[in-house]
């Protein structure tokens, strides 16, 4: 059986400045694919376009030219109004900082995207309260984000990212500003994820440590890619 494409970049690039003396040419030319199921790291110098690349994945940037398809979706045909829902439905966001609102609660901060839908207050907390099980946040759903360590934290954000199931999960370094304990903690948290759902993630990192828990490493230096491949778990 043929392995589904979810995710697959054309020709992409983005140039800041365009067209004066301070042009940044950040992404030159990505070609990449991502299979469904799959977990892929991204890795690459400061400034390489790692963040540029993943902003553009997932609709919070535009590309200066080139074609992204997630799910066979040309998503720079979309308008504004029309990305924030496919957005909302298909692409679930992992920050380093966490992005939690400190005066929410767990359940409160996971079940946001859900609010956005026609699915009812009660069902939505009754979801959001099942995956914060599973995270093992269950004696900690009314907890604030200051009540919790960094690890469980991170858990609450990944809870979030997973609530509307995702065709993929973007993490921009998501265990940066973890220790490493709870960074490897973080991860089998992933693997066991992707291994039990087959959820697809892919996941921007400066640390050979956390990249060798993927299925494959894509490396960019310059905005461009030069190494792609699996090396080992």
């Amino acid at each position: 059986m043929k392995t589904e494409i979810i995710l697959k970049t054309e020709d992409l690039h983005k140039i800041y400045a365009e067209g004066t003396s301070m042009e940044v040419h950040a992404l030159r030319g990505v070609n990449i694919e991502i299979k469904r199921g799959e977990m892929v790291a991204i890795m690459g110098p400061s400034g390489c376009g790692k963040t540029t690349l993943l902003n553009l994945l997932g609709g919070i940037d535009q590309p200066t030219r080139g074609q992204i398809f997630i799910n066979d979706q040309d998503v720079n045909q979309l308008a504004d109004t029309e990305i924030t829902e496919f957005r909302l439905h298909n692409i679930g966001y992992i920050f380093q900082l966490f992005n939690l609102f400190e005066f929410l609660s767990a359940l409160e901060n996971t079940v946001l995207p859900l609010l956005l839908t026609d699915t009812t207050r009660l069902e939505a907390e009754e979801e959001a309260k099942m995956l914060l099980r599973q995270m093992g946040l269950g004696d900690k759903i009314h907890h604030l984000p200051n009540e919790l360590s960094g690890g469980e934290q991170q858990r609450v954000a990944v809870s979030r990212a997973l609530l509307m199931n995702p065709s993929i999960v973007l993490g921009d370094e998501p265990t940066g500003d973890l220790d490493q304990e709870t960074s490897t903690d973080i991860m089998n948290l992933f693997v066991s994820i992707n291994e039990n759902y087959k959820q697809t993630f892919l996941v921007v990192t400066h640390s050979e440590h956390i990249a060798q828990f993927c299925h494959r490493i894509i490396r960019i230096i310059d905005g461009e890619i030069v190494e792609t491949g699996k090396e080992g778990l």
